[in-house]
Formats: structure tokens, sequence, C-alpha cells
């Protein structure tokens, strides 16, 4: 896997640079974007899995979740910036429905395959439950029933306000969970980090992180270039592109990594990038775009359509439902996989 991700980044990188250059299809360029993406993500993924053995699982996992949504976030402010509002707001949906039941789903099913049960913290799971009814159920939904009266500039300060709690709340809740009640979070996957050996020391895999970002950003605004060929030449809507396309692309990194802790039995990792994903995307990674947009020609509302605020909610709840007990299996996984297709296909159908 290590040399497809290294084939993915050391050629397709270099097509994507000269494809700019030469003004290539817009098919070709979609192309060669996502699997340069999808290789950057791979050594992103190997960086903080590094990491996380120098720093402890919780550090590792809030690592990787952090600068895998780095590269969501720097393909949204690009989508901003061209004023496709409606892709960056499905892209946000596409990475909670995407993190909670694709990722945490095949992660519970290859993990349990191997493993017949597998446990993870408890109380970790119950503080997600609580952030994750807060994030998605509470302050997604409160905008959308006041603005059905509001005006688009009393929506957008609403949005604004709301943004500014949930980005003071995430802080105060990596301040609660790193700093004053961290014990409480004890992870049994740190026997297990302990006995092992980082691929890579901490110098090196910060400076590839750094690296990896800086190049996903270029790649990332040639990929934004190519959303309006795809809508015309397959007859998606930007819902469907959002939801499906640029989350997938956009979180390879979590998607390889929590896949690969699971397998390993590293569980409190894997848990933690995929649903502390989730609650990064909500709770900082939505807000910021929000506050970013007052500066683009064109304002963006935290308000999502209707599928797409059932879908976050149904995902939401499913996986509380099936995480508060601390363990995982096999059936669970394909369960919540088995979520994402339905939604999938009613998002390609809209």
């Amino acid at each position: 896997m290590n040399k497809l991700f290294a084939i993915l980044v050391f050629v397709g990188v270099p097509l994507v640079i000269a494809g700019a250059f030469f003004n290539w299809s817009d098919m070709i360029m979609f192309l060669l974007c996502c699997a340069s993406i999808i290789g950057l993500s791979g050594y992103i993924g190997r960086a903080t899995e590094s990491l996380a053995i120098v720093s402890g699982p919780r550090v590792g996992g809030l690592l990787n979740a952090t600068f895998g949504n780095a590269v969501e976030l720097i393909i949204s402010i690009f989508t901003l910036k061209a004023g496709m509002i409606g892709i960056v707001l499905a892209s946000l949906t596409g990475s909670v429905l995407g993190n909670l039941l694709l990722v945490l789903g095949l992660s519970f099913f290859t993990g349990g395959i191997k493993f017949k049960r597998q446990k993870f913290s408890v109380h970790a799971a119950r503080y997600n439950s609580g952030l994750l009814i807060f994030a998605i159920i509470v302050a997604f939904v409160i905008p959308e029933v006041f603005s059905i009266t509001m005006t688009p500039q009393d929506t957008l300060s609403l949005s604004v306000g709301i943004a500014i709690v949930l980005i003071a709340l995430y802080l105060a809740g990596l301040f609660f969970k790193l700093v004053t009640h961290h014990g409480i979070f004890s992870s049994s996957d740190q026997p297990k980090i302990e006995t092992e050996v980082p691929e890579w020391t901490k110098g090196k895999s910060i400076l590839i992180l750094l690296l990896a970002t800086v190049i996903v950003a270029f790649v990332s605004e040639q990929l934004v270039h190519t959303f309006e060929m795809l809508g015309a030449k397959f007859g998606w809507t930007e819902l469907f592109i959002g939801v499906i396309i640029v989350a997938i692309v956009g979180n390879a990194a979590e998607h390889v990594s929590a896949i690969t802790m699971a397998v390993k039995d590293k569980m409190d990792i894997s848990v933690e990038i995929a649903v502390g994903s989730t609650l990064q995307v909500a709770m900082f990674v939505a807000p910021v775009l929000v506050i970013i947009s007052l500066f683009m020609p064109q304002s963006m509302a935290l308000v999502f359509t209707l599928p797409e605020l059932v879908a976050m909610i149904t995902a939401a709840l499913l996986v509380i439902n099936l995480s508060n007990d601390g363990e995982s299996n096999w059936f669970e996984g394909l369960t919540l996989f088995a979520a994402y297709l339905i939604m999938g296909i009613g998002f390609y159908l809209f």
C-alpha cells in the first residue's frame, strides 16, 4: 500500500503541475488530482501514526483528524472562493456521513473479521455521543428552524453566532479531554503503542505533514476547477458531488488510517480518528468556513438542506446507539456501511 501511495504522489503531483500549465482536459485533471490527494493522504496517515506512537493514541488520533480535515478545509476554501456554496455544505455533510458510517463502519467490519470482539473506551464513547448530539442535532437544526422566518442577513448573523459558540466549545472540549480529565480517557491501546517503534522520527513526521498539506493546497485548487465539468458530463448535482466525491477524496487520510488501526486492534485510535474527525468537522471546520466566507464574495450561512440534515441526524443516532457500550464487531460495522450505501443512493437520485 505504501508503494502505491508513493507512486500516486511522485507521479501524480508532477502530472497535475504539468496539466495545470498546459491546460489539460478537466476529466484528466480530476482523475490526477483525486489520485494525488489520496496518495498525499497516505503520507499524512503514516506521519500521524508515527506521532501517535510518540505522543499516545489520543493525541495521535487528534493529529490524524486535524491534518486529515486540513485537506478538506483547503478544498472547501477554494470551493468557497469559486462561489460553490452548495458543494461546500454538501462536502461537510459528506464528511459527517463518511466518517460516521463509511470509515467507522469499515473499521468495525475489517477489525471485526480479524478479532471477534473489539473494545474501546466507554468514557470516550459517551463523551463523543454527547458532543454528536450537540453539534449535529442542536447546532445544525437551530439555524434550519429559525431561518424559516428570518431574512438572509439575520440567518447569516445567527450562523456566525453559532459558529463562535461551536469553536469555543470545541476548544474547551479539547482542554477537558487532554488536560483536566485526561485520566478518564485512558486508552487500552497504550500498551500496544508503547511496544512499537515509529516509522519516522517526530521531526520527519511533522515535516512531511507540513509539506503534504502545502502540496494538497495546490492540487485542491486544480480539483475545484473540474467540478462544473463533472456536473455537466455526468448529470451529478452539487449535492452529490459534495456529499460523495469531495468528502471521500478530502477525507482519504482518515479512511486509510482508521481502518489500518482497526486491523491492528487499536480501536481507541480508530474511533478517535473517525468520530473525532466528525466532531472536528461539525464544531471547528464548518464554523471556520462560515467565518472565512464573510471575506468572500458570497457568504455562507450554516443552513443545510432537509435531506442533508436528516441524513446527519440519522447517522449520529445510529453511531451513538451502536458505540455507547464500548465494543464493536463486524456486523455493527456492516450495519453502518449499509446505512451509508442507502444514503448514497438517495443523494445520487435526489
